[in-house]
């Protein structure tokens, strides 16, 4: 039902796969669980944070809405289900210069003819550029890439499309790859593995040692991170916020909302850097 009416990804098809057989290891038949049963996860998931319990909880009341919607049981027992009060928490940020110091290393090493620097350079452009998501960037068609028109076809969550900008910078780096790319295959970043294309993982681990390169901490760089910097950034130069959602492909724009707390909390640190009521502060 997932893959075939909301057009779930298979992330999201997996990790509701991995909760609801964790909670049949915890109860036994999910289908006959009964108010008890159910209530009883509650002491079983103490440990976790609360927004993994939120995420466990959603899983489960899809599932037994499911169970009631096609007649395989007349109650839900969802309603026994904890209520974890979770904040969702604020994305981890690159500043400005971390952000330029990472595209001066990648430029750098990409100066040659080399495929894999090349390769970098335009993945960094990409995310911070266009703020795609990891699984959006390394699935990417060829087909996807433009001719003359400066955006991207993206395929994104629930298998939504929607046209992203890319910039000249970018266009510069897609044209450099490219060249170097070679012949064959479908995707932009093909790659010897499963999927024929360049893994999350391995993206993950190439952002991380360009990072450890340009002086960076690595442990606070990662592709989800360079989207979060594009929204940021975009933010604070003016952008609506309507448009980030657009950009950033959010369903529901409480979600792209995250960002007005994150620049909101920028401001109260330049405030209480800045003002002269800080500084006397300091001095008293």
């Amino acid at each position: 039902m997932l893959a075939a009416e909301r057009g779930a990804a298979p992330n999201t098809l997996a990790a509701y796969r991995r909760d609801l057989e964790s909670a049949e290891e915890a109860l036994g038949d999910l289908v006959a669980a009964g108010q008890a049963e159910v209530a009883s996860l509650g002491a079983t998931w103490a440990s976790l944070a609360p927004s993994s319990v939120a995420r466990k909880c959603s899983a489960l009341r899809q599932f037994f809405a499911f169970l009631v919607d096609e007649g395989w049981r007349t109650d839900d027992p969802s309603r026994a289900l904890p209520r974890p009060r979770s904040r969702r928490p604020l994305p981890r940020l690159l500043s400005h210069a971390e952000v330029t110091a990472m595209f001066e290393r990648a430029e750098l090493e990409a100066q040659g003819d080399q495929s894999a620097p090349v390769r970098l350079l335009t993945l960094l452009e990409m995310l911070y550029g266009s703020g795609l998501r990891a699984t959006e960037l390394v699935s990417l068609p060829l087909s996807a890439v433009p001719r003359d028109a400066p955006f991207l076809t993206v395929t994104g969550k629930g298998g939504q499309q929607r046209m992203v900008p890319v910039s000249s910078a970018a266009r510069r780096a897609l044209s450099r790859w490219l060249a170097v790319r070679g012949e064959g295959g479908r995707v932009l970043f093909p790659s010897t593995s499963k999927q024929g294309y360049l893994t999350r993982v391995r993206l993950f681990q190439l952002l991380r040692g360009l990072a450890a390169r340009a002086g960076i901490d690595p442990d606070k760089v990662s592709p989800h991170v360079l989207r979060h910097a594009f929204a940021t950034h975009l933010l604070e130069g003016g952008a609506d916020l309507r448009v980030l959602q657009t950009l950033l492909g959010h369903a529901d724009i409480s979600t792209t909302q995250i960002y007005t707390h994150v620049d909101s909390a920028r401001l109260v640190a330049l405030v209480n850097a800045r003002h002269p009521l800080a500084v006397r502060t300091k001095q008293g």
